[in-house]
């Protein structure tokens, strides 16, 4: 078993490119560097600068290296796909130009995540899963032509979010082109248990976000309705040490497994001060490697 550790902009309270709220890219990869991660995602397409001399020599200052990157987009609208083949494109010829390995590629919720305003149907019918299949794998080839992976990442409130859903996914996709990034916090958010799908799909699954949920706080979340970002901000992802799942069977089953790939650690805030990030960074990556994980 192989598992190295990256961390994540989601880690640092980042939801966009440019949020006043949000601490300055470079504070991220400050933080990053001093909690002892040796690479990251990039977060928001714009966040973390665009031109690859640039960032090449940011990372390289701070000996980080770049993992993945997300792509987001309506993946269920047909209207959507130029914009988003765009994106990927975009990032995963600046993965290619890095070493970076992964697109990760989400797509955009059915539920406003701000006020809870439902924005399109919340299940996809047949029409709809069709669509969402065949954009997924014409951006696995657009990332393959640029040598990246593309991994899909299951996401709370989007039209793949419970494990059923995840299953038809994997089902209708194909192997070759398309494979998982499993998100253990957004799989326990909605009701899944990340390790039993981890031990059935892992052949699928080469990319982990490392995330989980506090559980009393998912049940207000749950008997309120609350949307995400007010769900993230009261804390109900919690640090990993603190919820509900269980990384050390993780571990032992990515050590039966035999997993050598990376794992993300992306535990979602949202609105809290510039101060908080860095401690939790620090006690996160403690936490791992105290259990044997990096």
């Amino acid at each position: 078993m192989r598992v190295r550790i990256a961390s994540s902009p989601d880690s640092w309270g980042v939801w966009r490119a440019d949020d006043p709220r949000q601490p300055p890219w470079s504070r991220f990869l400050d933080e990053s560097a001093a909690a002892g991660y040796e690479a990251v995602e990039l977060g928001p397409e714009g966040y973390l600068p665009t031109n690859p001399e640039v960032l090449r020599r940011e990372l390289g200052g701070r000996g980080l290296k770049v993992i993945g990157a997300n792509a987001v987009g309506k993946l269920h609208d047909p209207e959507d796909w130029p914009e988003l083949e765009q994106i990927v494109e975009r990032r995963s010829a600046l993965l290619r130009e890095l070493g970076g390995e992964y697109v990760v590629l989400i797509g955009e919720g059915h539920t406003d995540p701000f006020t809870g305003e439902q924005i399109s149907e919340k299940t996809l019918d047949d029409d709809g899963w069709a669509r969402t299949v065949e954009i997924s794998h014409r951006m696995a080839e657009v990332s393959r032509k640029n040598g990246v992976r593309l991994t899909y990442h299951p996401h709370a409130s989007a039209h793949v979010e419970y494990e059923d859903q995840i299953e038809t996914y994997l089902e209708k996709t194909d192997p070759a082109l398309v494979s998982l990034c499993l998100d253990t916090g957004h799989h326990a958010y909605k009701g899944g248990e990340p390790v039993a799908f981890m031990r059935r799909h892992h052949e699928r699954i080469p990319y982990v976000h490392l995330k989980s949920v506090d559980a009393e706080k998912l049940r207000r979340v749950n008997a309120e309705r609350l949307p995400m970002a007010k769900a993230t901000s009261l804390g109900v992802f919690c640090e990993p040490s603190r919820g509900v799942v269980d990384f050390a069977a993780l571990r032992r089953l990515m050590e039966e497994i035999d997993y050598d790939g990376w794992a993300v650690v992306e535990q979602d805030m949202f609105g809290v001060s510039w101060d908080v990030p860095l401690p939790v960074a620090k006690r996160t990556r403690q936490y791992f490697k105290d259990i044997g994980l990096g």
